[in-house]
């Protein structure tokens, strides 16, 4: 039985999912929108997690922590980057030895921090608003960064659409050797996104050991780097569709808590799987449409470059 409490926890929890999607999503995005392909996500979010939580255990500053993931995880992109910018190696199996790097890494630098936990990132007090009945629960008791990432999809998108940067990120993306003939700096403006990616991927890794389960654990991103990356698929390049596939991804993924509640005689093993099956079905219905992803895939995503 479906009860007020119930669904008002239920749509709360879903925004905590969310939040750690949209933000390495939307640093994904434009890393993408350059026409850089970085499967190093999921590796990224784990060097992330482990980075911000051992800093803010030994420093006892969540911001610091914070910061930390981002340097940590731009450092990881940096590396992604030198080796397929400078170096030109293949995208796809740059990324996905990233990932494999990051999974190897986290594991060793968390193995002193298995069991500790630190203060979970506290929800925003917002008087009057946070005490109205049914809608001060869903729109204003969450902490900080599930507020932020929904101004970054405002920015980004703003970013991307009206601003002299978005235009040479687009353009890049669209036709590298174009955007380098009017005088584009192809490789400084790809380093740029990709670092900016990385940044987002530390900082979304950061948010789940630090407030959806302010502990480390081993592999504790649970895949959300692919899905991640999927939602940018989903998304179709666009920040809007983002916010739409993370909160979507992350209904689904919070459902395998609150399916009991709700009454749903469903095997806990399959609601597990949920959030994974949805994104494979999702692609397949996007994909089906080959239009649509053609109209806003960058043209050169994948691709390398090196001027003349």
């Amino acid at each position: 039985m479906m009860t007020t409490e119930l669904l008002i926890a239920f749509l709360a929890s879903t925004a905590g999912a969310a939040t750690p999607l949209v933000v390495a999503s939307m640093g994904e995005l434009v890393t993408e929108r350059s026409g850089v392909l970085n499967l190093g996500m999921e590796g990224m979010m784990l060097v992330g997690a482990v980075v911000g939580f051992g800093v803010t255990l030994g420093t006892g500053s969540m911001v610091l922590g914070l910061l930390a993931a981002m340097a940590a995880g731009m450092l990881m992109a940096l590396v992604f980057g030198f080796l397929v910018l400078t170096l030109q190696t293949n995208q796809v199996a740059t990324g996905l030895a990233l990932t494999l790097f990051g999974i190897g890494v986290s594991a060793f630098l968390g193995r002193s921090f298995v069991g500790q936990t630190v203060e979970r990132m506290p929800n925003l007090d917002i008087p009057l608003l946070s005490d109205l009945p049914f809608i001060g629960p869903l729109l204003f008791r969450f902490d900080a960064m599930t507020y932020a990432s929904v101004a970054l999809v405002v920015v980004i998108g703003a970013m991307l659409a009206r601003t002299r940067l978005g235009l040479m990120i687009r353009a890049v993306g669209e036709s590298p050797h174009s955007a380098h003939a009017i005088g584009f700096n192809v490789i400084a403006l790809r380093y740029g996104t990709v670092l900016f990616g990385g940044a987002m991927a530390g900082l979304g890794g950061a948010y789940l050991s630090l407030a959806l389960t302010p502990m480390w654990v081993e592999g504790m991103t649970a895949g959300r780097g692919w899905i991640a990356l999927a939602q940018v698929v989903f998304a179709t390049w666009k920040p809007r569709g983002v916010l739409v596939g993370a909160y979507l991804f992350g209904g689904v993924t919070v459902l395998q808590f609150h399916g009991q509640g709700m009454g749903l005689a469903i095997p806990s093993e399959f609601l597990s799987m949920l959030p994974y099956v949805a994104t494979i079905v999702v692609l397949v219905l996007i994909c089906r449409n080959p239009q649509t992803i053609l109209l806003n895939k960058p043209m050169s995503l994948g691709q390398n470059f090196k001027a003349d």
